[in-house]
């Protein structure tokens, strides 16, 4: 099991630790509710240093990253962030993951903690004309300060104008009295909020300076059991759980980082399907009747017919309602259709609505 630099300071402060992706991870502090309301209402840090970052760089940088992944990453500048997926060679995808332009001939990418081995072998495998790789995962530090607060209980830490900062955009400056520090605004809560990454000697300084600075805005740590209720509140996809191998992101309602003006791995396949249609896909959905949905639970029609499987479901803190996403056959997954979850052999009324859930 591998250690986060903050690790200890997590079990220190009373974190309840479990494994995740392979690192020692805090799942919760003082309570998963009570963490998504502070994110909610103020501002929180998650500590996500188990995410991979790999530095591609040289001339032929971008035409990799176009070869690899989905979305257009020639229309990135220096400072802009992307979204994109790496599609696999059979139809699904090998991992999502967020695309930052240093300059016109660096870029980083930060991938899922899961996948970082996967990501690194597939993306090498492809890289046939000479792109400097770096896989710095193992010395990068990364906090998520999110929350409506979050711009004010950091700003006394930096000169760069975190409240000017427009989403899905970085800038590389002093932070905490460190140098180098990259503060990105891309956000997994719907909060709002940045994201900072540094080097792993760093940690416990920025960790520190962090607390004490947003202390008169009620700044609390925050575990990864708030994390995947708010981002779920979003109706962001997770890794593993949303999407996979299995999943094509055409399904997965991931056509919008999914570009045919340029040629990708398996994009031919990927544009024949959009242009048949898709034959399943992600839905969001809210309970009617009482009950939790939960990961692979079956769903299925009035006549209690299999049309599908949950892939992420909770009780909604925000809107105190059960919730989730899951895959549906293509003609139940208008907005409005009335679906049943298999709970425990029960049928459980659920109704398909459009994410976010929470506005």
């Amino acid at each position: 099991m591998k250690d986060t630099a903050l690790s200890h300071l997590h079990a220190k402060i009373g974190a309840k630790m479990v494994p995740f992706a392979g690192y020692n991870m805090p799942v919760q502090y003082s309570g998963i509710n009570a963490e998504h309301e502070t994110v909610r209402k103020n501002v929180g840090v998650f500590d996500v240093s188990h995410m991979g970052e790999f530095i591609l760089k040289g001339e032929n940088a971008l035409a990799l990253i176009q070869k690899v992944s989905s979305n257009d990453a020639a229309k990135l500048y220096d400072g802009k962030v992307q979204y994109s997926c790496l599609p696999n060679e059979t139809g699904g995808i090998v991992d999502d993951l967020l695309i930052y332009r240093l300059d016109e001939k660096t870029y980083m990418l930060v991938v899922n903690a899961s996948n970082i081995e996967k990501d690194w072998e597939w993306i090498s495998k492809y890289n046939t004309n000479g792109v400097d790789m770096k896989n710095i995962s193992d010395r990068t530090s990364l906090l998520a300060i999110q929350g409506p607060m979050a711009a004010d209980a950091l700003q006394s830490l930096t000169d760069i104008d975190l409240a000017s900062m427009e989403y899905y955009t970085f800038k590389k400056g002093t932070f905490a009295g460190v140098e180098n520090v990259l503060i990105s605004a891309t956000g997994y809560t719907g909060a709002g909020g940045f994201e900072i990454y540094f080097d792993n000697s760093h940690a416990e300084h920025i960790w520190n300076e962090i607390f004490k600075a947003g202390e008169p805005f009620g700044i609390k740590p925050i575990g990864l059991g708030a994390r995947d209720t708010l981002r779920l509140e979003m109706g962001f996809c997770l890794y593993g759980n949303d999407i996979d191998d299995t999943t094509s992101p055409l399904e997965a309602g991931l056509g919008w980082v999914t570009k045919f003006n340029k040629e990708f791995t398996n994009s031919n396949a990927l544009q024949q399907q959009k242009q048949l249609g898709v034959q399943q896909k992600l839905v969001g959905f809210e309970m009617i009747d009482r009950g939790i949905p939960r990961h692979d639970y079956k769903i299925v029609d009035g006549n209690g017919n299999d049309i599908g499987r949950v892939t992420s479901g909770t009780q909604s803190p925000s809107l105190q309602k059960a919730i989730g996403m899951g895959y549906v056959k293509n003609e139940f997954a208008k907005e409005g259709s009335e679906i049943y979850i298999s709970i425990r052999d029960n049928k459980v009324k659920a109704k398909v609505v459009k994410p976010p859930f929470y506005k």
